[in-house]
């Protein structure tokens, strides 16, 4: 895997017991960084780190508290469902003050997933800013990468989506994306989230009338800068 130099050493992964989550771990921790995995149940982090680490000979794992995940990387991604979105930023927003929180949580209101049903506010990432404030800095990706796609070990064949309000910070959070295997681009404010988000549920439905499980998105026409 192309795995670029990138500044950032240590990752939370909040929410990184579930299909996402840990797809995301893995592949961080894979590529060399220090992951701490997250969950509201610091028992179940525990054992999940401990299972990414035994499946990863010499990689850096350790599990947590969702608030203690935060505290002790240099930059969280929050991937948990929509209804858990407010109760986990609200427990750990102390602990991401100063940092860059990537957003991956897409609105879906079950049972009808298949169908775009945004918030009032816009975008979920919009939300989640709202929510901790301006010390934090949030960057919206990986709405639209299938869970099999991050848990398996082939290089991907889809591309991710970055928006967020500060040039620098989509920078980091698409070195980062790279760094996980995938291509990876600036897709403006973070209120164009909404289209990311948007997109999930048409994916979920060409997966069940395709009967696939890994429909995502490649972008043409535009070249991908060196790394």
């Amino acid at each position: 895997m192309n795995t670029p130099t990138h500044p950032i050493r240590s990752i939370a992964v909040l929410g990184g017991t579930g299909a996402l989550g840990g797809g995301l771990a893995r592949r961080w921790a894979r590529a060399g960084l220090h992951v701490h995995i997250g969950s509201r149940d610091g028992a179940r982090a525990v054992q999940a780190a401990a299972a990414l680490s035994a499946s990863l000979p010499g990689a850096r794992v350790s599990g947590h508290g969702n608030p203690a995940a935060a505290a002790a990387a240099e930059l969280a991604v929050l991937t948990v469902p929509f209804a858990h979105q407010r109760g986990i930023i609200e427990e750990a927003r102390d602990a991401l003050r100063g940092k860059i929180l990537i957003d991956a949580t897409v609105p879906l209101v079950p049972p009808k997933v298949m169908r775009v049903q945004l918030p009032a506010e816009g975008c979920a990432a919009l939300i989640t800013q709202s929510l901790v404030g301006a010390e934090t800095t949030v960057v919206s990706a990986f709405q639209n990468v299938a869970a099999d796609v991050l848990a398996s070990d082939a290089e991907p064949d889809c591309d991710v989506l970055v928006a967020g309000d500060k040039a620098e910070a989509r920078e980091t959070v698409i070195g980062l994306a790279r760094l996980a295997g995938f291509r990876a681009w600036h897709a403006g404010p973070l209120a164009n989230s909404a289209a990311m988000e948007a997109l999930t549920s048409v994916l979920i439905f060409m997966n069940r009338h395709y009967h696939s499980g890994h429909a995502g998105i490649r972008l043409t026409g535009v070249e991908q800068p060196a790394a």
